[in-house]
């Protein structure tokens, strides 16, 4: 074939947010200048998957999800020099572009061309249709294509499925505590939603030297997890949330409410439960519908700051090394965070436990998945 797509790769496409992904035969497009390919070797199901998937976020269809990966190189362009075929690599949803305004304020994380990639089609369907990479990365696939910006090499000694949890959720949810909203020892946190991301922001608040640390979540059996991973307490999210978070702080509210959910509710609520002049962050990813209110006089009277968090802060080339160190001298418990394995014909099923608040991360492994 000489039409720039040449590699043959098995991938779930998502065609219709009414419809199951299915697994397809795609064509990838071929490697260009400062482009790498990738093998997908893990792949976590994502919680901004599910939003893709259903429709809550917009998506250019047909696509194929997945952006929290480790793989390996399998070819490089040309004028790509820092990586080569057999690397390990953790693969970036957000490619900074090293050049806008963001990248030049040291904001990689906010790249005004980082998600540009997502737009374009990256592989061609049976048809010969256009196929778009879901956050960019488009994991859920054998192998994906990529800028080699948007890979980091993975020190030998770190696992492949640790390395994996970097991309997104780890890096997001420790990088809200840590970077974004920049906690401080001695303080009190309040985590709402103990997904992937939440229960890595209860880690980050641990690493941060937070002395009380409240996880929240519709699922009590989430709670000893929580409490392993570093929360002091777990409180049921239900009718009476604000009332006992409020017991555990003196009345006060806490210092730092961090919302992983991403709804209106729970941003409003994370924000009621916080204390005047604490800060509450939105971690999690909502709808553009989903309008949150606030009266001019509380914004004045409670003196809170509200702040978003767009992948943890990120600044992969400076960050990572700090994670990797996080791991081996095991201040991040990442492996047990990973509640199941399965093939991309799993991620189906791992998506609709999700929506029903079961399991934390599904590690999906897509070679030979047919």
């Amino acid at each position: 074939m000489t039409d720039g797509y040449q590699v043959e790769v098995d991938a779930l496409v998502l065609r219709s947010p009414d419809q199951p992904m299915e697994v397809e035969r795609i064509r990838l497009r071929d490697v260009g200048e400062g482009d790498i390919r990738v093998r997908i070797d893990a792949t976590g199901v994502c919680h901004s998957d599910l939003s893709l998937a259903r429709g809550v976020l917009a998506q250019q269809l047909p696509a194929v999800l997945g952006h929290e990966a480790c793989g390996t190189v399998v070819e490089t362009g040309s004028g790509v020099t820092d990586l080569r075929e057999g690397d390990r690599v953790i693969l970036l949803w957000i490619t900074p572009c090293g050049h806008c305004v963001s990248c030049a304020r040291d904001e990689p994380h906010l790249c005004v061309n980082g998600s540009a990639r997502g737009a374009e089609p990256y592989a061609l369907d049976s048809a010969g249709e256009p196929v778009y990479p879901g956050l960019t990365v488009g994991s859920f696939a054998e192998q994906t294509v990529v800028p080699a910006a948007a890979a980091v090499k993975v020190p030998d000694d770190i696992s492949t499925a640790d390395a994996a949890l970097l991309g997104c959720a780890i890096t997001t949810g420790v990088g809200a505590v840590t970077k974004t909203a920049a906690v401080t020892p001695g303080s009190s946190v309040l985590v709402v939603g103990l997904g992937g991301v939440g229960l890595a922001a209860v880690q980050g608040a641990r690493l941060a030297g937070a002395t009380n640390i409240i996880a929240v979540d519709r699922n009590p059996d989430k709670a000893s997890l929580a409490a392993r991973l570093g929360a002091h307490h777990f409180v049921p999210a239900d009718d009476e949330t604000k009332k006992a978070v409020r017991a555990l702080t003196g009345k006060q509210g806490v210092d730092f409410a961090f919302d992983c959910v991403g709804s209106a509710r729970t941003i409003r609520d994370a924000w009621g439960m916080t204390r005047r002049g604490g800060t509450a962050c939105v971690v999690g990813i909502g709808g553009k519908d989903d309008q949150v209110g606030f009266s001019a006089l509380e914004l004045f009277h409670f003196a809170r700051t509200l702040v978003g968090c767009v992948a943890g802060s990120l600044n992969a080339e400076q960050d990572l090394p700090r994670y990797f160190d996080h791991i081996r001298d095991g201040r991040l418990d990442l492996a047990a965070m990973v509640t199941g394995h399965g093939k991309l014909s799993d991620v189906e099923a791992a998506l609709t436990e999700m929506s029903a608040g079961k399991g934390i991360r599904t590690l999906v492994v897509p070679e030979g998945t047919r």
